[in-house]
């Protein structure tokens, strides 16, 4: 009998040491393996890949993994498929959350800035937006919100509350030239300006087209704007001591002169 509870003893010493092992082991992190971050394509990856360049010198492994919209770097990260993102400003991310109560992502710098501008293939800078123009503005909350608000800070349209940055088509109160507006995605309106007598496009999508919100619009947004881009990860990293190396890294000295040569004020630092 003494022999058997012995036995039994380093029986279930083992089976415990065994699963306290596992359990460690599962919970190391694997620091070889590169940290994931989502971007829009275009500026932010641009943007990113020179944040990459730096983080290897600080022994940080960067992927830039790129997305063609901006609905997926969202649902990627929530299900850890990316460590972060960087590729929408605040009002956006309170339109998804408010949409997707489940989602646990939390902004933790701010990035840059992509003013949003009014282009037109029929219209020159300084002439009128015919009555009865066609607009082309985003589909999305947010950045359709924000289109048209900038269409009445310009006097074109009146809307309920000039402030309200979740404004809708639904919100306007005034429209004295009889504009109709047209909601695409946001990635697809400069290919749609052929369509529309002229369109409201985010600069991070105007850019790759070739159209440069100081040089090339009709109209663009003042520089005080609430739209300021915001680098993003899942509530459980947010103290990830990787978030700060990557802040520092985005926010230094080197990455605001690339952004400031290569862009040449199109896109502005977001955290001064």
């Amino acid at each position: 009998m003494k022999l058997k509870r012995i036995l039994a003893a380093l029986a279930v010493g083992t089976l415990a040491l065994g699963i306290f092992g596992c359990g460690g082991s599962e919970k190391a992190a694997d620091t070889s393996a590169p940290v994931k971050v989502g971007v829009t394509a275009g500026p932010h990856a641009e943007i990113m890949d020179e944040v990459k360049k730096l983080a290897a010198k600080d022994g940080l492994n960067i992927e830039v993994v790129e997305f063609n919209d901006f609905v997926t770097p969202n649902i990627a990260l929530q299900q850890g498929e990316i460590f972060a993102n960087s590729m929408q400003h605040r009002p956006y991310l309170d339109a998804t959350l408010k949409k997707e109560p489940g989602f646990e992502l939390v902004e933790v710098f701010k990035t840059v800035n992509f003013p949003m501008a009014v282009y037109s293939d029929k219209i020159k800078k300084g002439e009128a937006i015919p009555d009865g123009a066609t607009i082309g503005i985003p589909n999305d909350p947010s950045n359709g919100g924000r289109a048209l608000l900038l269409l009445a800070e310009q006097k074109l349209i009146e809307v309920k509350d000039i402030n309200d940055v979740t404004t809708s088509v639904a919100d306007i109160t005034g429209n004295p030239h009889g504009y109709k507006f047209l909601e695409l995605d946001a990635a697809t309106i400069p290919r749609s300006l052929p369509d529309v007598t002229v369109a409201v496009i985010n600069a991070n999508y105007a850019l790759p087209a070739g159209l440069n919100p100081m040089t090339d619009s009709l109209m663009v947004e003042g520089a005080a704007s609430p739209y300021i881009n915001i680098f993003v990860t899942k509530k459980e990293n947010a103290a990830d001591p990787r978030i700060k190396q990557l802040q520092k890294i985005y926010q230094s000295a080197e990455v605001e002169k690339f952004i400031n040569d290569h862009f040449k004020g199109s896109v502005t630092v977001g955290w001064k």
